[in-house]
C-alpha cells in the first residue's frame, strides 16, 4: 500500500505514507510540487532536505505509519511530520567523525523554528522555514515540546517518555557507562548497515527490525546518563577510571510494549556481526567485552520482564584477563619487519615495545616489555590481549576507547605520552610513562606502545 492523499490544493498538503522505503521519496515530490505550485523556489532545497530527514528518521526509528503535513502561507511553509514512536529525537553526543547524530543539529541551523508535539499515538516533530534571514536556535537547548496532557504548554526539557504507558521497573546494577557509549554507537553503526544490506530480502521485514532494535536503544538512551569524561590526554587517565564511570544502580523503566525488542535487538547486532566478521558491511567487528556487554543488558531487560532478579553487570571471572578471549596469532619479530622500522629502532635502543592488533590482541613484545611486566619470555604474552596488562580500574575505559577508536577514529592518546600503571603477571603494578602510536603499514600491527620510566 503506498501513500494516500488526504488533503492536497495548491497552499497544504496531507499524506498518511506506509513505513516503505519509497516513502523518503514520495514526501519529497509532493512537497516539491506544494513549494513550486506555490512560487517558492527559495525553499526548495532546504525543505526537502529536512523533509528527508525527519521522514527518514520516522521510517527507521517508528516503523509506523508516517503523516506528512505541509502548508504555506505568506511568511513561508510549515511541516509537519508524525510518527507512531513515543521515543524523542534527542541530540547525539557522537565524535565528528561518526557517520550519524546530526540530524538535530541540522534542523536547528536551517529553521526559524521548530518542536515536537506528544500525542497519544506517539509525536509530531515540525519546523517553520520562511527563507528570510533569521538566528537559528541555539545548539544546546532542546526544541520545544508541547504536550497536549499539561494544556500544550512548551516544554523546557523533554518530557518523561514513559507517561500513561505500563513499564516494566528493570535494575541494572554496577552499570557500565563508558561500555554503554561507545557499544551505543557501534550498534547504531552497525544496525544501520544492516538495514540496507537486508533491504533486498524479500523473505524479511528489516525496516520493523530496525524499528525495533532501536526502540530498545532508545529506551536505554532516555535513561541511561553520560560520564563526564574530558578528552584530553592526563585528565581522561584521571578522569576514565573505576568507579567514577559505572554506576551502583540504574533503574530503567522498560515499556512492556518495547520488553520482546530487546530481543530483536540482540538477534539483529548477532547478525550485524556476522556480516562485520566476513568484511560484507563497512563497520568493524568490536571487542568481546562489548558484545558480553549487549548480552547482559539485553538479558537483564528480558530476564527482569518475566520476574526473574537482577544481576550485575561483570565481565566473566575467565574472561577478566582477557585469557578466554587469548588467540592464536603469528608472532612478529619486531627488529626484522621491514614495514616496522620505526618500532624496529625502538627495540634496538632496548626500549620496552609492546603492539597490538585491531582485536587489540598483543602480537609482538620486545624482551624489555617483558620483563618490565614480569614475564620470562616474550611468547607468554603474545595472543592475549592488552587488557591482560591494564589494572582493572581501568579497563572499562580502554574497552571503550578502543571500540571508538576503530569505529571513528577517535584518538584521544594516541601520540601523547601519559603515565599510568601497568599490570605485571603477578598482580603487582607498575609506574610507566605510556606513549602510543599508530601504525600504517602493512601486517597485522595495528598500533604500538612504548613503556619508559616516568620523567621527573
Amino acid at each position: 500500500m503506498g501513500a494516500t492523499s488526504q488533503t492536497a490544493d495548491r497552499g497544504a498538503v496531507e499524506l498518511t505514507l506506509q513505513p516503505r522505503p519509497d516513502c523518503v521519496g514520495q514526501s519529497r515530490r509532493v512537497v516539491r510540487e506544494l513549494l513550486q505550485h506555490g512560487d517558492r523556489p527559495d525553499l526548495v532545497e532546504p525543505t526537502l532536505l529536512l523533509v528527508s530527514e525527519l521522514v527518514t528518521n520516522a521510517l527507521l526509528h517508528a516503523g509506523t505509519e508516517i503523516e506528512l503535513r505541509a502548508a504555506l502561507d505568506g511568511t513561508g511553509v510549515r511541516v509537519e511530520v508524525g510518527d507512531g514512536s513515543p521515543h524523542l529525537p534527542s541530540r547525539r553526543r557522537y565524535a565528528a567523525t561518526s557517520g550519524t547524530g546530526r540530524g538535530l543539529l541540522m534542523l536547528e541551523s536551517l529553521v526559524d523554528d521548530w518542536g515536537i508535539t506528544r500525542h497519544r499515538r506517539g509525536k509530531t516533530v515540525w519546523f517553520e522555514l520562511s527563507g528570510d534571514e533569521h538566528v537559528a536556535t541555539p545548539v544546546g537547548l532542546p526544541g520545544r515540546v508541547r504536550d497536549p496532557s499539561s494544556g500544550g504548554e512548551p516544554a523546557t526539557t523533554y518530557p518523561t517518555q514513559e507517561r500513561g504507558r505500563a513499564t516494566v521497573s528493570v535494575q541494572l546494577q554496577n552499570m557500565p557507562l563508558l561500555l554503554h557509549a561507545a557499544w551505543q554507537e557501534h550498534a547504531e553503526a552497525l544496525l544501520r548497515e544492516y538495514l540496507l544490506a537486508s533491504m533486498d530480502d524479500p523473505a524479511g521485514d528489516s525496516i520493523q527490525v530496525h524499528a525495533e532494535a532501536t526502540d530498545a536503544i532508545a529506551v536505554l538512551e532516555e535513561h541511561v546518563p553520560r560520564t563526564d569524561v574530558r578528552l584530553v590526554p592526563d585528565v581522561l587517565v584521571a578522569d576514565a577510571v573505576e568507579p567514577r564511570v559505572s554506576l551502583p544502580l540504574l533503574h530503567v523503566p522498560v515499556p512492556q510494549g518495547s520488553v520482546a525488542h530487546f530481543d530483536t535487538l540482540d538477534r539483529t547486532i548477532e547478525a550485524a556481526l556476522d556480516l562485520s566478521r566476513e568484511g560484507l558491511v563497512l563497520t568493524p567487528p568490536t571487542q568481546p567485552e562489548v558484545q558480553t556487554f549487549r548480552h547482559w543488558l539485553c538479558r537483564q531487560v528480558l530476564r527482569q520482564a518475566a520476574g526473574n532478579g537482577p544481576e550485575p553487570w561483570s565481565v566473566p571471572p575467565e574472561d577478566a584477563d582477557g585469557s578466554r578471549w587469548a588467540a592464536p596469532v603469528e608472532p612478529v619479530r619486531l627488529d626484522e619487519a621491514h614495514d616496522l622500522a620505526d618500532v624496529a629502532s625502538l627495540v634496538a635502543q632496548g626500549r620496552a615495545v609492546v603492539a597490538a592488533d585491531s582485536s587489540s590482541h598483543i602480537v609482538a613484545a620486545s624482551p624489555q616489555a617483558a620483563a618490565l611486566l614480569g614475564y620470562d619470555d616474550v611468547a607468554d604474552l603474545i595472543g592475549h590481549r592488552v587488557v591482560s596488562i591494564i589494572p582493572e580500574r581501568y579497563r572499562q575505559a580502554h574497552v571503550a576507547g578502543f571500540t571508538m577508536y576503530l569505529l571513528v577514529d577517535r584518538r584521544p592518546l594516541l601520540g601523547h605520552p601519559v603515565t599510568v600503571p601497568a599490570l605485571r603477571r603477578d598482580g603487582t603494578e607498575v609506574t610507566v610513562e605510556l606513549l602510543v602510536h599508530e601504525h600504517h603499514g602493512e601486517g597485522p600491527v595495528r598500533v604500538f606502545a612504548e613503556l619508559r620510566e616516568p620523567s621527573g
